[in-house]
């Protein structure tokens, strides 16, 4: 079995946990971030009639993978649109998409709706109110976002790990292997559960997180500004170096630590805390190439109007609308191209489409998280009136006002 980490790494002592405590508490309370998901107390979630929507839950969702303030104008519209369980239940998952569309990763809009509506129907309505139960039965649920509705929503006593939440941890106690492994992950839960506050759970999981939000940042932290210093490892040596009272992390006394740094990768005394955490090498996007047509005619006043096509119900953009598009080999000449992008279309119009009729446009390239996409967009003016076959995509024509009002990915809008 491997050896466990030396009490170096870890929160021990109970005195430091209550001081680290009021002390992170304390700072909260002073300078926390005005977010509006924030101004719902716990006790509105109790009060009687249609079970509300928890607001921790919609901004944690929509906070994946997207800035805080790139969330607040979404988070405001939705729960201004659904601020009930059963609202959000009934809601179609066009109207989840349309109001969704731009803040990407769109699966988590579809697995919230999901998610209420299996509360409405399965569960009476009522939430569950554990972090347990919250994963276990709610789908998209997964252990961070039922730590923080637990804790936040219902003042569950149960710790919470994000992106945040590591970062500082691995800089309180010196973390250095990787810190996206699993022995890794595990050790920081069971610290973020030592620590909870048990009078104010939520408030000090939100704390910690906001301290890595503002503070404790991936570059430059304001060390200076952080409340608990005096706890932190990383920046006590950072200051004295190897002062005797304080032993070096590499000195913890194991030899084969699980969380000290690699042998190869040594503290760098320039980065200072910044060497920690540290995460593997991420793998580069794979590169994608899909050939675009904007088919446009003219509609009711001589108004330009656009056909575009739904995606299928599950993979990338799962559900959004986009032009007729076509996945393509890598390495093709232009000219091939054309060719099956014009075989494509007319397959799928049912009228021939020659490739020299499709004018080029250029290329519009968007970074989704794992894949390099470049669109190679091409336009085609018709003169009449094109009935795709109904057994492929739904597929609808609109004007320039109603594709900006649907549910289409920020890709789209660049094409």
């Amino acid at each position: 079995a491997p050896a466990p980490p030396p009490a170096r790494h870890l929160f021990g002592d109970p005195a430091e946990v209550e001081a680290l405590r009021g002390n992170l508490l304390a700072w909260y309370d002073r300078c926390k971030r005005d977010l509006p998901w924030r101004a719902l107390v716990r006790g509105d979630i109790e009060k009687p009639g249609p079970a509300l929507l928890p607001a921790v839950w919609v901004s944690e969702i929509m906070l994946q993978q997207t800035q805080v303030a790139t969330v607040i104008d979404y988070y405001n519209r939705w729960m201004q649109k659904w601020p009930t369980l059963q609202a959000l239940a009934q809601a179609s998952l066009e109207e989840v998409n349309e109001l969704w569309a731009g803040l990407g990763y769109y699966s988590r809009g579809k697995r919230l709706q999901e998610a209420a509506r299996k509360v409405v129907s399965e569960l009476a309505g009522r939430m569950p109110r554990t972090a347990e139960d919250l994963q276990k039965l709610l789908p998209g649920v997964g252990r961070y976002t039922a730590g923080a509705i637990a804790s936040i929503a219902y003042g569950q006593a149960t710790g919470v790990v994000d992106g945040n939440v590591i970062r500082v941890l691995c800089r309180l106690r010196c973390i250095g292997a990787d810190s996206g492994s699993p022995a890794v992950i595990d050790r920081l839960w069971d610290m973020a559960n030592v620590l909870v506050d048990r009078s104010r759970p939520g408030d000090f999981n939100q704390a910690l997180m906001e301290l890595g939000a503002t503070v404790c940042v991936p570059k430059s932290p304001l060390c200076g500004e952080c409340p608990v210093k005096q706890h932190c490892q990383a920046w006590r040596r950072k200051l004295f170096g190897k002062p005797a009272p304080v032993p070096d992390v590499e000195d913890c006394g194991v030899g084969d630590c699980p969380l000290c740094p690699p042998a190869t990768e040594p503290w760098d005394s320039s980065l200072g805390v910044t060497n920690f955490p540290r995460k593997a090498a991420k793998k580069p996007p794979r590169a994608m190439r899909t050939a675009t047509c904007v088919l446009e005619r003219r509609g009711c006043h001589d108004a330009p109007e656009y056909l575009i096509v739904q995606r299928p119900s599950s993979g990338l953009l799962a559900g959004l609308w986009e032009f007729p598009s076509l996945p393509l080999a890598q390495d093709l000449q232009e000219e091939k191209e054309r060719e099956e992008l014009a075989d494509h279309l007319q397959a799928w119009m049912g009228w021939p489409v020659a490739a020299k009729s499709l004018q080029f446009i250029g290329e519009v390239i968007h970074i989704f998280s794992h894949i390099h996409q470049t669109y190679v967009v091409y336009s085609l003016h018709l003169d009449g009136d094109v009935t795709p076959d109904p057994a492929l995509s739904p597929s609808r024509w609109v004007t320039e006002d109603e594709f900006h009002a649907s549910a289409v990915s920020t890709a789209m809008k660049k094409v």
